[in-house]
């Protein structure tokens, strides 16, 4: 029994017991009969279990160890990217220190692939994956918790209320990144702002870079705190967001005054249509570590949005969204980054996907794949 037994991911002697909890799980075999089998599901679920069944175990016959189940899962992953964008890359592997873990800060715009895809990055290029953060909220069925920490999750509690019990979870929580990255020696991946940013706004919260520092060691400050973590920024950008219709409702009611009831299942329904769901072109850019110059948290996020912002891949529907605004000063230059880019087709698609959002929503879309631009121009501006 360790302090961090109630959060960390499995370890490898828990997976046997792990996948046949998971396999003997009514919920999750419906689950999964419901997405691979939809029709058969519903006239004879009875038939359409054992089946399932009988699939999964002979899948995880041979996976007895987290590194089986990543082997797999990196597979999977790279067979649904050939099949939903139209081409992903990585860049700035070589600014990672080979002889140290690193914590892997990313802008957050979708709730499994952005880590996945720093996994991916990291596994091509023959490095280790990470242990990844994932919010309390996502772990309602005893199968989630299941799935997600069998895959290198571990657990933060959002749902902590109480001031003290929260601020224990917090020190927990910074106590736990700590001890992966310097006795571990693992690297951990987390979001820079608790929530997808659903106004295409990367924003890193100062809240999350002050908790980090909770665990720091006796007489250190701020900058050495954060700077044993080897924080290195990394940006994320999609050509088309799968979930940006939702995002948006959810923004609209928000904006309302409507409070938001997620339905039964909502999250996992958003993993599965951020995973299937068409992506364009994704771009993944590894940032270099900050170091230990940055003696407030403040100073240290503008630092990470700096990396954030600069790196971040402009597609064109990000620059036709940008035009869509009435910006004009600037354009051609943002459009010679993509020479060979058939302009009246890009403009074509992008307006027949804004068509196909609620005309209440549109806007609301629109402003989102601008934000990157304006956040690019004014980083540069600086």
């Amino acid at each position: 029994m360790t302090e961090f037994d109630d959060i960390r991911p499995y370890n490898d002697d828990e997976v046997p017991a792990v996948i046949a909890r998971l396999i003997d799980d009514s919920e999750f075999i419906d689950l999964l009969v419901g997405h691979k089998f939809p029709l058969l599901g519903k006239l004879c679920p009875w038939l359409m279990r054992p089946l399932m069944r009988r699939e999964l175990r002979k899948l995880t016959l041979d996976m007895g160890t987290v590194n089986d189940l990543q082997k797999y899962m990196s597979q999977a992953l790279g067979a649904v990217l050939d099949a939903t964008t139209d081409g992903y890359s990585f860049e700035g592997l070589e600014n990672l220190t080979e002889d140290k873990a690193a914590l892997y800060l990313s802008n957050h715009r979708d709730i499994a692939l952005d880590p996945a895809l720093v996994c991916q990055g990291l596994l091509e290029a023959g490095r280790d994956s990470v242990r990844i953060a994932i919010g309390d909220n996502l772990l309602s069925k005893p199968f989630a918790a299941d799935l997600m920490r069998v895959n290198r999750s571990f657990i933060v509690k959002r749902s902590a209320t109480a001031r003290r019990e929260k601020l224990e979870a917090l020190k927990q929580l910074s106590r736990y990144i700590r001890h992966s990255i310097n006795q571990d020696d693992v690297s951990i991946w987390i979001a820079q702002a608790e929530g997808r940013a659903k106004r295409g706004c990367d924003r890193t919260e100062t809240a999350l870079l002050k908790m980090l520092a909770l665990s720091k060691g006796e007489g250190q400050n701020f900058a050495a705190a954060t700077g044993d973590l080897n924080l290195i920024p990394v940006s994320i950008s999609y050509e088309y967001d799968p979930c940006d219709a939702d995002k948006a409702r959810a923004h609209y009611l928000a904006l309302q005054g409507t409070t938001y009831v997620k339905e039964e299942f909502e999250d996992l329904g958003t993993i599965q249509k951020g995973l299937l769901g068409y992506k364009g072109r994704v771009h993944v850019c590894f940032g270099k570590p900050v170091g230990d110059r940055f003696e407030t948290a403040d100073d240290l996020a503008a630092e990470i949005d700096r990396q954030i912002y600069s790196h971040y891949r402009l597609f064109p529907t990000n620059i036709i969204a940008w035009q869509m605004q009435g910006n004009t000063d600037g354009l051609e230059a943002l459009k010679r980054r993509w020479p060979d880019e058939d302009w009246s087709q890009a403009h074509s698609s992008f307006q027949s996907h804004i068509g196909n959002i609620p005309a209440n929503h549109r806007q609301i879309v629109i402003e989102a794949y601008a934000a990157p631009v304006d956040n690019q121009l004014a980083c540069y501006s600086k």
